[in-house]
């Protein structure tokens, strides 16, 4: 028997499942054509690859080795779909797209919005979503770009810089800190109530360390996995937070605070796959993202394009 497609990605859904009921389902096939097709693949290959003889069926030694080389296939496979259907005039195409939250209120608009006017035939799908997951989301070719920040990435993730970001300490209006301009310092910050991402996120992790080397404890009160409700929350309560000069001067009813010393800034990156495909809609976007106008750019302390 040769070993099709079919058989691959039914072999995948049981691991995933543990279940030859909920793969099924997921396939929207009967569940006894599902066993009698994993059974096909098995006698063809001459060997074990799920053991059933639990309440969940798990695979095998052998399963695990054909099933790494089995994601490895399907994934080049659509990779290879995508280029046939790659259209080189960008009169047609898709781009998936990630980028960390506190890109959101500022960067990922005026991107979209000057790749649309350019390439209007292209679909354009963005997710928000962590660093990590941006990575491997990457290397499972579930994303073809992401943008993040410059770190030591995962093997096989290849970046490219994009610009410098700042971040500072922003307060509402009716905040006892709002229109200080003498620089608070850093030390004081122990005694402010703040909101903050949370620990998921890279933005979190470089607020902890810099406060944790001017040893720092901070009164963290509310923690949001979104800018937007970051945003909301401070301009309506006591609280305090961090967040990019370039959000912030978007937001009239935000006022930055100076704090001693500030926040170290951070270079962000272009995510690609090192040895992925690359389409003429991610070509395009990257050229853009890397060559184009900053719309995002506003004042002396903006984004300094690379």
């Amino acid at each position: 028997m040769v070993v099709e497609l079919r058989h691959l990605r039914y072999l995948l859904a049981v691991a995933e499942h543990a279940n030859f009921t909920r793969a099924a389902e997921a396939l929207h096939i009967a569940q006894p054509t599902l066993s009698q097709q994993i059974k096909q693949l098995e006698r063809s290959l001459r060997v074990q690859l799920l053991d059933r003889s639990g309440r969940a069926v798990r695979l095998t030694d052998a399963g695990e080795a054909y099933t790494r080389y089995a994601r490895r296939a399907l994934r080049e496979l659509a990779a290879a779909e995508r280029a046939v259907l790659d259209v080189r005039d960008l009169s047609a195409g898709g781009l998936r797209l990630a980028v960390t939250p506190t890109f959101t209120a500022y960067l990922t608009g005026p991107l979209a919005a000057e790749f649309h006017t350019r390439h209007p035939g292209i679909t354009l799908d963005i997710r928000e979503t962590t660093q990590d997951r941006i990575e491997s989301d990457l290397l499972d070719d579930r994303l073809d770009l992401g943008i993040a920040f410059s770190r030591s990435h995962l093997p096989g993730i290849a970046g490219t810089p994009l610009f410098t970001e700042t971040l500072g300490l922003v307060v509402g209006a009716a905040h006892s800190c709002a229109g200080r301009r003498e620089p608070l310092p850093v030390g004081d910050l122990a005694e402010l109530p703040l909101a903050l991402l949370s620990e998921d996120f890279a933005t979190r992790r470089h607020i902890d360390e810099h406060l944790a080397a001017h040893r720092v404890r901070p009164r963290i009160l509310v923690e949001a996995n979104s800018v937007g409700a970051l945003v909301e929350i401070v301009r309506r309560t006591g609280l305090a937070t961090v967040l990019p000069d370039a959000t912030t001067r978007e937001q009239r009813h935000l006022h930055p605070v100076p704090v001693e010393p500030p926040l170290p800034r951070r270079a962000v990156t272009l995510l690609r796959r090192e040895a992925g495909y690359g389409s003429a809609a991610a070509l395009a976007f990257t050229a853009l993202a890397t060559n184009g106008p900053k719309p995002w750019a506003g004042g002396e302390d903006a984004p300094a394009g690379i």
